[in-house]
């Protein structure tokens, strides 16, 4: 069998979709029979080396947590050091990088010249970085395309989370080689779903339709869409339930509205509990690859109402499979969810096509035979130049 390597800014215990596709990837490799190394950041300072009681070997490599934890950048002292002799010592069949954006990034697309392999890059966007705030956006936007140049000058193999995320990268100038798309297990997912439900811990009654929103509260996921949205329905019989930590936690407490309530970070069980009660899922995000709450909510054959960003119409390719708008206006999305509300939409039909379809097409099996092949493709002679 083979040995690979994943490099990822961020791993578990971080949470996020990168982080949880990283960790699937990785375990349904071992799985097939692989090893596998993944290389991150040390975040969390739990320290440089571990071998999980999967058999996934993890390097954790010492780091700033800068912008609260959102951009690490890497400490070069004696223990960096130390891991990357280590694994430029080691031998991989294939090595993927996910992002193009992180210092990371550079690291690893530097590792893999030294070991003589063609890494492949998978992009997770769509959309160009942002923060939510005009100033610091446009130095977002001048920070990407610096780095991007950067990355291409190594000649990796690009793909995409997504077909938006293909389309994206033609920004960059970047033809991808195709997509490796995010994906879930969708029968182990519903499967570890706990007991709890929210309905009763919230007092919402079974009359009323229950959102849910679950991520990072941050503004690039739409969190003052789902504001306005609330604000906008409070005179009708919905709830909205937001599982999620983040710098926006304060901003949703302030908010005052009755029938919004927050009930900060949960484990994934816990998630999959509120999933599977929810009548429908709510992510007017700005930007996604291809969001890994899209995967987990079709999953528990939950419908959505969602921006038109990466992984929705992949999931959603008729409005029988979910709602997916153009923009993240709160009247729109409060329309929708009224539309929904008032039109008796059958919601638990539109859920179960969504559960059929991520069953038969985003299971992790099925990526990880992609990722191989593109693997295979980027061991070939000459692999760097076969881009177009």
């Amino acid at each position: 069998m083979s040995s690979y390597c994943i490099c990822s800014a961020f791993y578990l215990p971080h949470m996020g979709g990168v982080e949880r596709f990283t960790d699937n990837l990785a375990l349904e490799l071992v799985r097939q029979g692989h090893s596998v190394t993944i290389v991150t950041n040390d975040t969390y300072d739990i320290g440089l080396h571990e071998i999980l009681s999967s058999g996934v070997e993890v390097y954790r490599l010492p780091c700033i947590a800068a912008l609260y934890g959102r951009f690490p950048i890497p400490k070069k002292n004696k223990v960096f050091r130390r891991a990357l002799a280590e694994l430029n010592a080691r031998s991989f069949d294939g090595i993927l990088i996910n992002t193009r954006f992180y210092p990371h990034t550079l690291i690893a697309l530097r590792f893999a010249k030294r070991i003589g392999v063609t890494p492949i890059v998978l992009d997770h966007g769509s959309a160009y970085l942002t923060f939510g705030n005009p100033v610091f956006d446009v130095f977002a936007h001048t920070y990407e395309h610096a780095i991007t140049m950067l990355v291409k000058k190594y000649s990796p193999l690009f793909y995409g989370i997504s077909q938006k995320s293909v389309e994206w990268l033609e920004v960059f100038g970047i033809t991808a080689k195709g997509v490796i798309s995010n994906s879930i297990n969708s029968i182990e997912y519903r499967g570890q779903a706990s007991n709890r439900s929210f309905r009763d811990e919230l007092g919402i009654d079974n009359g009323r339709m229950l959102l849910a929103f679950t991520g990072r509260l941050i503004p690039e996921k739409g969190i003052d869409t789902l504001l306005g949205m609330m604000e906008l329905l409070q005179d009708e019989p919905v709830d909205l339930v937001i599982a999620g930590e983040g710098p926006l936690r304060t901003h949703i407490e302030k908010s005052g509205l009755k029938h919004l309530h927050l009930v900060g970070r949960l484990g994934q069980p816990d998630i999959a509990a509120l999933l599977l009660e929810a009548d429908l899922f709510c992510l007017p995000t700005r930007s996604e690859g291809f969001s890994t709450s899209l995967l987990e909510s079709a999953a528990c054959g939950t419908p959505f109402l969602v921006t038109n960003v990466g992984g929705a119409r992949e999931l959603a390719p008729s409005r029988d499979y979910g709602f997916v708008v153009k923009s993240a206006d709160s009247k729109v999305f409060a329309e929708k969810v009224l539309f929904a509300l008032k039109e008796d939409v059958d919601l638990e039909a539109m859920g179960a096509l969504c559960r059929s379809r991520v069953e038969d097409k985003y299971s992790v099996s099925s990526v990880v035979t992609t990722l191989i092949d593109a693997f295979s493709v980027s061991s070939a002679p000459n692999a760097s130049h076969q881009m177009n």
